[in-house]
C-alpha cells in the first residue's frame, strides 16, 4: 500500500499539533448533549475553533438559531463541509454527533492548512448543521438555497468501520398524525364520547395490516405521544408521530399516502377527525462514483487508527456487557469499495443535499466491530480514545481526499456529469 507519509504532510501534522485541541472540543460538546435546535453551547464551540483557525463566522444560517457558516477563501472551487452536533434524549450522543461536527471542522482546517502552503485557489465552508436527529437542520438550509453554488459537499459519520459510504440512505417522511375526539366520563357516560384514542389504535392495526403489502424495504414505525389524561377520560386528543422510509422517493410517497389513508379511515370509524402534518421529507441519498473512487483512492494511503491494550480490552468489556456481535475482532482496517451502491435502513438529512449537489460521504470506525448508532455502548465510546481515533483518521481522509479533488480540476467535470445522472 502507497502510505501517505506523516513526515511533510501538512494535513497530517497540522491534525497531529492540533490533535489535543480537537479531542478537547469533541469532549466539550460529549459533555454538554443538546437536542435538535437547542445546539447553543455545541454550535458555539465548533465556530470557535474555526474563528480562531482563521475561519470567517456568520451565524444564524438559513434563520436556524443554532447554524452557522465558517468560510475561508475566495473563488472557485467551493467545497463544503457538513458538521453536525445535535444530541439524542437520555442517550446523549449515541450517534457520535461530538465527533462528526468536530472532525468536519478539522478536516476544513487541516485542508486549509495545506492550501495556504501549496497556494491552492478555492473557498472552504463549513456549515454547522442542527437537528439531524429529527431529519430537519439540512432540509431546510437547503430549502433556502444555503448549499446551491458549493461544487461539492463533504462529510462523514461515525461506525463501526471505515470505508467510503456507498450508501443510499434512506427516503423519509416524518408525520404527525393528531386525532380530535369528544371527551367523556369514560364510565358513566361512555356512550357521548368519541376516542381519539381509539382512532390512534385502530390507525396502528390499518398501519400494521400494511406492512404485508409494501415492498420489502419500506419502514414504517411509530410513537405515542403523550395525551396526559387518565384512564377514566374518554380522551379527546391523540397523536402519534410516523417515521415512513424506504430507499427510492416513490415508494416512500406511495407508503405515505397509504399511511394517511389508514389515520382517515381510522377518524371516520370512530366518529372522530385527524389532522395530518407532514415534519419533514428527504430523498434518497443520491451516491456519486467519481467521489466514491477518489476519496477511496485516498483513503487507502492512509493508515487506519491502532490501539491500544487497553482500548482493546474496553473493546472486549463492552462487547461482552453489551452483547454485541464482533466475530472474533473488534477492529479492522479499510474495507473494499462495493462495485454497486449498498441500500441501508437509516437515513439522514445529508440526503437531501446530495440531490442540490454533488455529495461525499466517508464512514470511519469511532466503535468497535457490532456496536450499534442510538445505543448506549456507541455513546461510551463516543466520549473516549476509540471515538477520538475515528475521528482524526476521519478528518484526515476528508482533507486527503479533498485535497486529490484540488489537484485534479479536470474530476469536477466528471463529477458534475456523474450528479446529473439520474439513478
Amino acid at each position: 500500500m502507497n502510505t501517505l507519509e506523516n513526515k511533510g504532510n501538512i494535513i497530517a501534522a497540522w491534525l497531529k499539533s492540533h490533535e489535543a485541541e480537537l479531542i478537547q472540543t469533541a469532549d466539550y460538546i460529549f459533555r454538554h448533549p443538546e437536542l435538535a435546535y437547542q445546539e447553543t453551547l455545541s454550535s458555539k464551540c465548533l465556530a470557535d475553533l474555526l474563528e480562531k483557525n482563521g475561519f470567517r463566522i456568520s451565524c444564524k444560517t438559513a434563520g436556524i438559531n443554532t447554524a452557522f457558516t465558517a468560510e475561508w477563501g475566495s473563488g472557485k472551487p467551493v467545497i463544503g463541509f457538513l458538521a453536525e452536533y445535535d444530541a439524542l434524549a437520555e442517550l446523549g450522543h449515541a450517534c457520535g454527533h461530538n465527533l462528526l461536527g468536530t472532525g468536519a471542522a478539522a478536516a476544513a482546517c487541516a485542508l486549509k492548512a495545506d492550501m495556504q502552503a501549496s497556494h491552492t485557489a478555492g473557498t472552504i465552508r463549513v456549515y454547522g448543521c442542527p437537528a439531524e436527529e429529527i431529519m430537519s437542520g439540512k432540509i431546510i438550509m437547503n430549502s433556502q438555497g444555503t448549499f446551491d453554488d458549493l461544487d461539492v459537499a463533504v462529510t462523514w459519520h461515525p461506525f463501526d468501520s471505515n470505508r467510503v459510504s456507498n450508501d443510499i440512505w434512506q427516503s423519509q417522511d416524518i408525520k404527525n398524525y393528531i386525532f380530535h375526539g369528544v371527551s367523556a366520563h369514560a364510565s358513566k357516560s361512555p356512550e357521548n364520547g368519541r376516542s381519539a384514542l381509539d382512532a390512534a389504535e385502530l390507525m396502528n392495526i390499518g398501519v400494521n395490516y400494511l406492512r404485508e403489502h409494501v415492498a420489502d424495504d419500506v419502514r414504517m414505525h411509530y410513537a405515542y405521544i403523550d395525551n396526559g389524561l387518565p384512564a377514566n377520560v374518554v380522551p379527546d386528543f391523540a397523536k402519534t408521530n410516523y417515521f415512513i422510509r424506504s430507499s427510492k422517493r416513490a415508494r416512500t410517497e406511495d407508503a405515505s399516502r397509504r399511511v394517511d389513508d389508514c389515520a382517515r379511515g381510522a377518524a371516520m370509524m370512530t366518529g372522530t377527525s385527524v389532522e395530518i402534518e407532514l415534519v419533514g421529507s428527504c430523498k434518497e441519498m443520491k451516491v456519486n462514483r467519481v467521489l466514491a473512487e477518489l476519496y477511496y483512492d485516498a483513503m487507502t494511503r492512509i493508515p487506519t487508527p491502532q490501539y491500544t491494550q487497553e482500548e482493546l480490552d474496553f473493546a472486549a468489556d463492552i462487547t461482552r456487557e453489551a452483547g454485541l456481535t464482533s466475530h472474533g475482532f473488534y477492529f479492522a482496517g479499510l474495507e473494499p469499495l462495493e462495485d454497486k451502491p449498498v441500500p441501508i435502513s437509516i437515513g439522514t438529512d445529508a440526503s437531501e443535499v446530495s440531490h442540490t449537489v454533488p455529495l461525499i460521504t466517508i464512514s470511519a470506525a469511532t466503535m468497535c466491530k457490532g456496536t450499534p448508532l442510538h445505543h448506549w455502548a456507541a455513546a461510551k465510546q463516543a466520549g473516549m480514545s476509540i471515538g477520538q481515533k475515528g475521528m482524526i483518521y476521519a478528518a484526515r481522509c476528508m482533507a486527503e481526499g479533498t485535497k486529490l479533488l484540488l489537484e485534479k480540476p479536470e474530476y469536477l467535470h466528471k463529477v458534475w456529469e456523474c450528479h446529473k445522472i439520474d439513478t
